[in-house]
Parts: C-alpha cells; structure tokens; sequence
C-alpha cells in the first residue's frame, strides 16, 4: 500500500532562517528538456535527453517582523548571493524526504486584500552556478537531521540513514543554522558515510565550513564519486554552553 503524507508536516527553510510559519505553500518543479532526433524514414518521433531544469514556489502570509517573510525576500530579490532552500516534507523525522535547491529569486509580490490576510508568493529559479561538484540546481533529497534544538554536551553522532544501495555520481547537501547559542568556540558539523549500518568505518563525506560561536549560517556542499549506502550527520563542538539548531539534507546524483 502506498504511503501518503499530509502537507501540514512541510518545514521551510531559506538561508540561515526557518521560515516555515509564513508559508502555506511550497511547490516545486523539476524539468529535463528533450531534443528531437526524428530522421526521415521513422515511424515514430525519437528524441534524446537534454538539459535539466527547476523552479520552485513559496506562498504565505506577509509579515513585517524582524527576519520575517518579507524582510527576507525583500532582501533575496536582486541579490548577488544565491539562496539556499530546503523544503523538508513530514519534517522531524530521519530518512523523511526535501527537495534542497540552490535557486535565484526571480520574483516576489505582496498581495493586500480588503477582507482578508496579506499574502506574498516567491518564485525561484534553480541554478548550479557552476559551483564545483554541482551537477544539478535543484533535486530530491533525504533529510539527515530533526531539525530539533541540541544542547552543546549531547552532539555526537545523529541516527544513520540506509540509501538502500550505494551511488556514483556524487551528491550534494545543504546546512541550515536558523538558532546558536552555542558559546566558547566553534561548531563542526559533517555528513559520513560507510557501506555498513553500524558505521564501524565511516569516513567523512562532506565537512561543512565551522560554525562560529553563537552564529547562524547556511551553505552547501557538493561532492563527486561514490556515495556508500548508510550516511549519517555527526557534529561536535569547542563550546562550553547554548544549544544549537541545523537541518541537513543530501542529494544523490
């Protein structure tokens, strides 16, 4: 029997912000164009495989707050930075899928009803922006973290995920740092791999960039070659006190 998701569980997740309480909407598209081989002689049209493409679409409520829906999406349109989006389905949970993009905003409007809430739709196109490793702007994922708050003292190695079989053609991930209180030194976090569940020899896949102390920070990761079937995030930390709060995501290409 299949296994049906509610949308209500979607998580959203822009740069360094958890914005999910302002949308109610999240959707994506993934493309791949075709190009026509048909020659003279054939009976059926032919084509072959050309380039892949995705946008994606947030709607929600408009909100003045500091970090909010709109100060955010003010900011994003016409930005020299390209935004990084994970769009976490049923979020909470492990091995729960996303769709990670790196994606530019191409626009953002405000609507102002007389009789009802104040709503803003952002639409995204997906670029790889010809970031090393990066084989695809936008893709399916599996979300590796809770997305839940962790005190300093019980980072370590988070439950590991089975891809099922192992993969070859690289991957990319995602971290999001929306909250860090975490003080006295800086954060690693890293998404290992291993070809056994018990992670008995598992080597660090992706190393993202420390996150310094009390900082919130976003950034993405591609890598080539082979991708082991179990991955799992760890991440560990000089600070003394806080907590922290991060959403990873990896694609397989």
């Amino acid at each position: 029997m299949p296994t049906f998701v509610h949308g209500k569980g979607t998580k959203v997740y822009v740069d360094e912000f958890d914005l999910t309480s302002y949308f109610n909407s999240a959707e994506m598209t993934m493309t791949t164009d075709t190009a026509e081989t048909t020659a003279f002689g054939d009976t059926s049209r032919a084509y072959i495989k050309g380039i892949s493409d995705g946008t994606l679409s947030l709607s929600g409520m408009w909100s003045a707050d500091t970090d909010g829906s709109d100060e955010e999406l003010q900011a994003l349109l016409g930005s020299t930075t390209t935004p990084l989006i994970t769009v976490a389905e049923t979020a909470g949970t492990i091995g729960n899928g996303s769709v990670i993009a790196k994606a530019h905003e191409m626009n953002y409007s405000i609507s102002n009803p007389v009789a009802d809430v104040s709503t803003i739709t952002a639409d995204f196109q997906a670029s790889t922006d010809s970031t090393t490793n990066q084989s695809y702007g936008i893709r399916g994922a599996v979300q590796l973290t809770t997305g839940a708050s962790i005190a300093y003292g019980a980072l370590g190695n988070l439950s590991g995920h089975d891809g099922t079989a192992a993969s070859t053609g690289g991957g990319m991930a995602i971290l999001h740092v929306p909250t860090n209180s975490i003080s006295g030194g800086v954060t690693t976090i890293k998404v290992q791999h291993d070809s056994s569940s018990g992670f008995g020899s598992a080597a660090d896949l992706i190393t993202f960039s420390t996150v310094a102390a009390s900082t919130k920070t976003s950034e993405l990761v591609a890598v080539s070659g082979t991708i082991n079937r179990y991955v799992r995030v760890t991440a560990s930390t000089a600070g003394s006190s806080g907590a922290i709060t991060f959403m990873v995501s990896l694609a397989r290409f």
